[in-house]
């Protein structure tokens, strides 16, 4: 619901800021901005500006790309300013700047960004640098840092925050996961962790807050702060977008880029990139709340087998611990009744290609095995008395595992160290908000400091993961962590968090906002964002058609994870045949594509490239694409329009430049081809998806296979579509094991490489395979190579299939040896040409 303010109050006195909390809006305090601050001096120390102030210290760091400014004010009445931040990466280094001083403002340059630090009144104003053009203004504060208050529940709740200038007709996406539209410009909304139990098609508050906006004018601003607090921009005063927060630490981060990639890069550049997951984590997850005993788990994976539908891991909820939903969360250990031989089970369907991913929360009841254990060893955070802070939620009497103290991890680690041992291959943690999270609980950090848990609430998850994630290499540092998780902070992904967009309603409302949701999360760094496909919250009967269009939207998404209540089963096997029959051929493209969505993994964990691309990255002067929320880009070659409504015939998509084929043409036809830059109406019904190709894409892609346990590296079936308006087009492709973590570090990799040239009624296309990386800025970075990576081909078998070819080719050389084995298919215009390959350079040419 969009909130109703005053308008147009004096921007140099007055801040208002709002809150929303379930759908209410409160009442709105003005307060007083302090915009009476003034420079007394400045030193540079550590590599770090540091400026003091009438307020207090304000120091600005250069992060290559980024920079830093954190306030530090004197006699403040918020707690928890020293907190660290959460939002940075471990390992990043500050970098030089210059500085000069005047008699009215003092200049902070680095390479991409220049702060120009106003003496009295005290505000910074922030240019991008830029060597072909002037300096051009991103972002300024309006007042910097003020403290003022707003009313919540008939209480006064005092704040502090930033405020920045925005210009009239800049679009500004972010704040995580809501349901608003792409630009949330006129919005205002909390940053506060918090579930959405089945959303549609609106909602201002979910699991998942991030603290930063990114502007079509290609700059991020990332308020570091993990407190609860309240984000608005431009809803209460016009051109005012203000950050604000009940307590913690008062820093900002400014990002730019000449591109929005480039700034995507600069972002996780500083918080950090998602490390590249399994290959298996790209498969089909059967999964459902839940599986209630081992028979079950056996059963299903048993009829994917049987239904020859790919399956690579299977899901427990929070049966495998208790026989029902209530009294049982925090026992952690498998219930023996319902659960006889668990290390058995998980290694009868892991040779069956399935793995087992279990569910664990951070809520220990005061009715588990667990809670006097938990108790003595102090794990759990505290109330004032320094005893386990105790309160009531949905599954009872509970307290909190302190995932921010030493004693806290120490005790999780050994039930995750435990299960993983017993062979538990990946982590679902659910509930991580916390869902619960009394504002008087108390958490004890490394150094023994003591905050409440408002003022790291939104950094639960992230500490949470973070540990998940640290542990997890500890006990096996050769292999990569899968960790599911519902909430958490910028900067997440650098642990490899797998976010999802939370209990969704099981209707064509909780559909439709899908889209929407993985773009905003993704050009943010959290890349894998994905939906309980098939929607997870009520639904009175089975709606087929809903169904199938929500799990074909899936399989281009980031994770293939049907999820759902069981009162309506959530697994393809568990419905009729009919469904069966379309679904199977979509699960099974998923798997064919594993190598062409592989290689997105890499782009995402090389540079934070999303998966799921919006459209506004193609013609970034149109800032009018932000807006779009129908289609996306799956990475360069696919454009994808999901549908979302019932019994539809046909769909308007909108084309970026260039030519585009559909994926999915008629049997035995060629695939229509449209020109790019117009709206075109695509035909479907429910056995397709409407999916176009762009022309001058290569698709690299394997057999259909029953899960990632029988991919094969030794055979790639390579799809390219030609056009004539395409002269030349480049593509790479990364393999490994699909399983060893920090396979780039190691040097365990291969690239291939793909060009295409075509001229006339020639067409040339040259393989190979690299031993380097390319680095952002284009010099070459060496990576050892000599090791290869276990079940690294020496040979392959290609088969080439060229798609709109109009007639038989004259000749066909693979270097200089004619190839007499191809076959032209007249109906659907493609030719199919099969050679082996030793990776030495070779060239494919036809006429």
């Amino acid at each position: 619901m969009r909130s109703l303010f005053v308008k147009n109050l004096s921007l140099c006195l007055l801040s208002v800021l709002c809150i929303i909390t379930s759908g209410s809006v409160n009442e709105v305090l003005a307060s007083e901005s302090l915009n009476n601050n003034h420079y007394l001096s400045h030193e540079i120390k550590n590599n770090t500006l540091v400026i003091n102030t009438k307020l207090g210290r304000v120091s600005l760091s250069n992060y290559s790309g980024a920079v830093e400014v954190v306030y530090q004010i004197e006699q403040s009445k918020f707690p928890a300013q020293q907190l660290p931040s959460f939002a940075i990466k471990e390992q990043a280094l500050k970098s030089s700047f210059s500085t000069k001083d005047s008699q009215e403002q003092l200049t902070f340059t680095t390479k991409q960004l220049t702060a120009v630090i106003q003496k009295s009144p005290f505000a910074i104003r922030y240019y991008q640098q830029n060597n072909q053009q002037p300096s051009k203004l991103l972002l300024a504060e309006e007042s910097g840092y003020f403290s003022g208050s707003v009313k919540e529940n008939e209480q006064n709740i005092a704040v502090q925050g930033f405020r920045f200038h925005l210009d009239d007709t800049e679009k500004l996406l972010g704040g995580g996961e809501r349901v608003l539209g792409m630009n949330r410009r006129g919005h205002a909304m909390p940053l506060y962790n918090k579930a959405h139990y089945g959303y549609t098609t609106e909602s201002s508050q979910m699991n998942f807050s991030l603290p930063a906006v990114m502007s079509s004018n290609k700059y991020i601003v990332l308020f570091d702060n993990s407190a609860k607090g309240y984000l608005d921009l431009a809803n209460a005063e016009q051109n005012i977008m203000q950050f604000s927060a009940v307590s913690g630490r008062m820093a900002y981060l400014v990002f730019t880029g000449e591109t929005y990639p480039e700034l995507i890069n600069n972002y996780v550049n500083v918080t950090g990139k998602q490390p590249l997951p399994a290959r298996w984590t790209l498969g089909n997850f059967a999964s459902r709340f839940g599986y209630r005993n081992e028979q079950q788990v056996r059963d299903t994976v048993k009829k994917f087998v049987d239904l020859d539908i790919p399956l690579d891991a299977l899901v427990l909820d929070l049966y495998w611990f208790g026989k029902d939903i209530k009294g049982h969360m925090g026992n952690l250990a498998w219930d023996k009744d319902t659960f006889p031989t668990p290390k058995k089970m998980m290694k009868d369907i892991k040779a069956q290609g399935v793995k087992t991913v279990l569910i664990t929360e951070p809520f220990v009841l005061t009715t588990s095995s667990k809670w006097q254990e938990a108790s003595d060893k102090k794990v759990l955070a505290k109330d004032a008395t320094g005893e386990p802070k105790r309160f009531d939620f949905y599954f009872g009497n509970t307290g909190l595992v302190d995932v921010f103290s030493n004693q806290g991890q120490q005790w999780f680690n050994n039930i995750y160290t435990d299960l993983y041992q017993q062979g538990v291959a990946g982590w679902w943690g659910d509930l991580g908000e916390p869902e619960v999270h009394p504002s008087d609980t108390l958490h004890t950090l490394s150094d023994n400091s003591v905050v409440n848990g408002d003022a790291i609430h939104n950094a639960y998850g992230h500490q949470w993961a973070k540990m998940v994630y640290n542990n997890q290499l500890a006990i096996n540092p050769n292999e990569r962590p899968f960790i599911l998780m519902r909430s958490g902070f910028s900067g997440s992904q650098r642990y490899g968090m797998i976010p999802w967009t939370g209990d969704v309603s099981r209707s064509w409302g909780g559909l439709k906002p899908q889209v929407e949701l993985g773009l905003q999360m993704g050009v943010l760094g959290m890349a894998y964002t994905h939906s309980d496909l098939g929607g997870f919250a009520g639904g009175e009967s089975f709606d087929k058609q809903l169904y199938i269009r929500w799990l074909q939207y899936g399989v281009f998404q980031p994770i293939y994870r049907p999820h759902a209540q069981d009162n309506i089963a959530a697994e393809v096997v568990f419905h009729d045949t009919n469904t069966q029959d379309i679904l199977r051929k979509f699960i099974k493209l998923r798997y064919q594509l594993l190598p062409y969505n592989y290689s997105l993994a890499y782009q995402n964990s090389r540079t934070g490239m999303p998966l799921m691309r919006p459209l506004f990255f193609e013609d970034e002067a149109d800032i009018s694409l932000i807006d779009n929320t129908h289609s996306y880009l799956w990475g360069d070659a696919f454009l994808v329009t999901p549908v979302v409504n019932p019994d539809v015939k046909h769909v308007e998509v909108n084309l970026p430049a260039g030519v585009w084929f559909e994926y999915f043409p008629a049997e035995h036809k060629p695939s229509p081809k449209y020109q790019g830059k117009q709206t075109i109406t695509l035909a479907t019904d429910i056995n397709t998806l409407p999916v176009l190709v762009r022309a001058g894409s290569f698709i690299p892609m394997v057999d259909a296979i029953q899960s990632t346990e029988d991919y094969q590296h030794s055979k790639l079936n390579l799809h390219y579509y030609a056009d004539s308006s395409v002269t030349s087009a480049r593509y790479e492709m990364y393999e490994d094991d699909g399983k060893t973590a920090h396979a780039m570090d190691k040097g365990l990799f291969e690239l291939l490489q793909f060009e295409a040239e075509q001229k006339a009624q020639k067409l040339t296309i040259k393989l190979s395979r690299k031993n380097q990386l390319n680095s952002l800025n284009g010099s070459l970075k060496k990576i050892n190579t000599g090791f290869g990576y276990q079940g690294m081909p020496q040979e392959r078998i290609i088969t080439m299939v060229i798609h709109n070819w109009q007639k038989p080719p004259t000749a066909i050389h693979l270097n200089n040896t004619a190839i007499t084995n191809s076959v032209w298919h007249e109906k659907n215009k493609t030719l199919t040409v099969k050679f082996s390959w030793q990776h030495q350079p070779a060239t494919l040419t036809l006429l």
